[in-house]
């Protein structure tokens, strides 16, 4: 059993913005990482879902290298041909028509909410209003910390920008009551899957009850797809299980394969709402971003990575049911291909730090939820080796009395 190594470094001259765990990586191969003490970990979280094709993948790293070699940055006062690779390979993907690329999911996630308001006063509404959910978490800027549905993220930065709507979700009367009674709503906004809030998925009868009043009611469908998305699921976009289409779709975190990118793609009711000059990024679409946006979505198709996502998120699944499923203390376990969580019915962040101690990457969310997103390269091995060490984890965690 892999023990961590002590903290060497309290790193005295970075803002203390994380509760930092006492390694530090140094290297990884597929989906297995070392720490700079020469301790092997497996790796069931890949970056918090951003390492689509683990580590040092053989085709992926030369491809980056080369476009170093050429061009790493061109700002948006030129036209950067890979960026129209890889908007045409998201929009063949998805069956949208036009894609904002930036940084990062919050930058995704805050273009889409202006395009929101924008949406609405270009409608003449002057105080537009978008429906949020409970639980939901889409960002960090002022703006979508206020969209994100957990008071401990909003603590501190009071007063909050105003114009969200919060509701529950699946339930779809509480959305036919802000429709009812709110006029000034101009958008609805939810995770297919909330990743943060603790890995809880929008039903597909629910999803497409909200597309119909969306279209009734004249507002935009925006489908937060930063960590379910990019095959995580098992199709492209988690949302394509429901049979649906949203008109605006933030992308982020596995597109890039650890490059950090962001992406807003829309459909013909979204798409040219912003103009010119409406908004901008100035690293946002880089040539060395987007080549590695194309070469992530090359490689999962050439490789079935969706399909291996969806096999083997079902054998880890069944895996963890048969551990799991008879034990006092797990409340459920739920989610879809490589995004599954363990929902206990206490506080579970000891785990983070016991796993560590005994080889695996994973993290915990929403207090009590065991949150696991490996890379789209896991194979049943690794998932099996993942559960011998996480059940008796659990098992034993459960089995201590509560404080």
């Amino acid at each position: 059993m892999n023990a961590p190594a002590a903290p060497t470094d309290v790193m005295p001259h970075v803002m203390p913005t994380y509760g930092r765990l006492p390694i530090a990586l140094s290297h990884g191969q597929g989906a297995e990482v070392w720490d700079t003490a020469g301790r092997r970990y497996l790796d069931g979280l890949s970056g918090i879902a951003v390492n689509t094709l683990g580590h040092n993948h053989a085709r992926l790293v030369p491809a980056l290298q080369d476009q170093v070699s050429k061009l790493i940055h061109s700002c948006n006062y030129y036209q950067v041909p890979l960026q129209e690779e890889l908007a045409k390979m998201l929009v063949e993907r998805s069956g949208l028509t036009n894609v904002f690329f930036c940084n990062s999911g919050l930058e995704a996630n805050e273009a889409a909410l202006k395009i929101a308001r924008k949406y609405g006063h270009d409608k003449g509404i002057d105080r537009a209003e978008v429906v949020v959910y409970e639980k939901a978490f889409h960002g960090r800027s002022i703006a979508t910390l206020s969209a994100t549905g957990n008071p401990k993220v909003h603590a501190g930065f009071e007063p909050l920008v105003e114009g969200f709507v919060r509701v529950p979700l699946n339930d779809i009367a509480a959305l036919e009551e802000v429709a009812r009674t709110r006029p000034n709503v101009t958008a609805v906004f939810l995770e297919v899957i909330q990743g943060e809030g603790g890995i809880n998925p929008a039903r597909s009868e629910y999803l497409q009850a909200v597309r119909a009043l969306c279209d009734k009611q004249g507002w935009l469908l925006m489908l937060d797809e930063v960590q379910c998305g990019i095959g995580r699921t098992g199709k492209w976009f988690a949302h394509q299980w429901a049979g649906i289409q949203p008109d605006v779709m933030p992308l982020a975190k596995g597109l890039g394969s650890g490059v950090p990118i962001g992406a807003v793609v829309c459909g013909p009711k979204a798409a040219h709402v912003l103009k010119a000059g409406n908004h901008g990024t100035t690293f946002g679409g880089n040539p060395l971003a987007m080549r590695a946006g194309v070469e992530t979505l090359k490689i999962m198709e050439a490789d079935q990575l969706m399909a291996n996502a969806a096999h083997v998120g079902e054998h880890l699944m069944a895996a963890l049911h048969r551990e799991f499923d008879k034990l006092p203390g797990v409340v459920e376990i739920r989610g879809q291909g490589l995004m599954i969580g363990v929902e206990l019915d206490r506080p579970c962040g000891v785990i983070l730090n016991r796993a560590l101690d005994a080889g695996l990457l994973l993290s915990v969310t929403a207090d009590k939820v065991i949150r696991l997103l490996p890379p789209l390269i896991f194979t049943t091995a690794q998932a099996d080796e993942l559960v011998g060490i996480l059940a008796p984890l659990v098992r034993q965690f459960l089995s201590e009395p509560q404080a």
